[in-house]
């Protein structure tokens, strides 16, 4: 079995865990006549996965206590590509809530916490996130 083949990309990707795969065929290339030994593949690696956690009037609207969101690797994850992406699969609800209808910003009440850091103390919402982290939306507290 040559590892151009599907059979055995699928099985290297699987063993490796690996996300997605593209295989080259290079058997009726030049290369593949000249050395019929070699095959090509190209692997691409796991996505960027951020964990964010939802309260209050978020959970009722996403439905969910928390949601891992995907990226691909490479790819520049800011908390405000997080919301932007939230913003896309949720809808009316999540954008009504989290912007500002005047001006399109996040509304100031929101705060966001990075692994327990709160994101005011980074870059704000062009805080850079790595995969792993958890990204919580929190509402206002209130009380007395």
């Amino acid at each position: 079995m040559s590892i151009a083949s599907p059979e055995a990309a699928t099985s290297i990707v699987a063993a490796s865990n690996m996300y997605t795969f593209t295989v080259l065929p290079i058997e009726s290339s030049a290369l593949g006549k000249a050395f019929p030994f070699v095959s090509a593949f190209t692997l691409m690696v796991k996505p960027l996965k951020v964990l964010v956690r939802f309260f209050t009037t978020l959970r009722e609207i996403t439905g969910k206590r928390e949601e891992t969101l995907e990226f691909p690797d490479g790819e520049n994850v800011t908390v405000e590509k997080v919301l932007g992406k939230l913003a896309e699969r949720y809808g009316k609800g999540f954008v009504e809530y989290v912007y500002d209808s005047k001006t399109g910003k996040v509304k100031g009440f929101l705060q966001f916490l990075i692994n327990g850091r709160s994101a005011s103390t980074l870059k704000g919402l062009e805080t850079e996130l790595a995969d792993g982290d958890v990204l919580a939306i929190i509402p206002p507290v209130g009380g007395g």
